[in-house]
């Protein structure tokens, strides 16, 4: 079966609500409903069912500007993504989310890319390809 390509524009992403934006843009054109800025959203998009995905087809991801994007989702940005939660303490598991970003600051905590990353390498029918 020969794999559907997919494109990631790395140069559209400058921060988390702009990956989500280029997700969307690739993702989800043919729906008539966006992806929310949530990795569980991502995860369940990935299996497929909806948007560009139909199913467990094979998919080659291309991700273009691949370091820009690793830059603007890094420590800034998971810092931030962390801090967001934080504040909102009746929703979130504030201890949980303070360890995480002590690790994060400690240097030993995965970015927001890394996390993207580890789902995307979960769904083994997508075949990440860095650009």
């Amino acid at each position: 079966m020969q794999k559907k390509t997919l494109t990631i524009d790395g140069s559209h992403i400058t921060d988390i609500a702009s990956f989500y934006e280029e997700i969307n843009r690739v993702f989800m054109s043919e729906e008539d409903w966006a992806l929310g800025q949530s990795l569980d959203a991502l995860n369940d998009m990935l299996f497929g069912g909806f948007g560009a995905i139909k199913g467990g087809e094979p998919i080659a991801l291309i991700w273009t500007d691949f370091a820009a994007s690793k830059a603007a989702l890094g420590l800034e940005a998971t810092r931030q993504f962390y801090q967001a939660k934080l504040s909102r303490p009746e929703t979130y598991d504030v201890a949980r989310i303070t360890k995480d970003l002590a690790e994060l600051e400690a240097g030993r905590g995965p970015t927001y890319f890394d996390i993207v990353l580890d789902i995307v390498a979960d769904h083994p029918s997508i075949e990440l390809v860095r650009r």
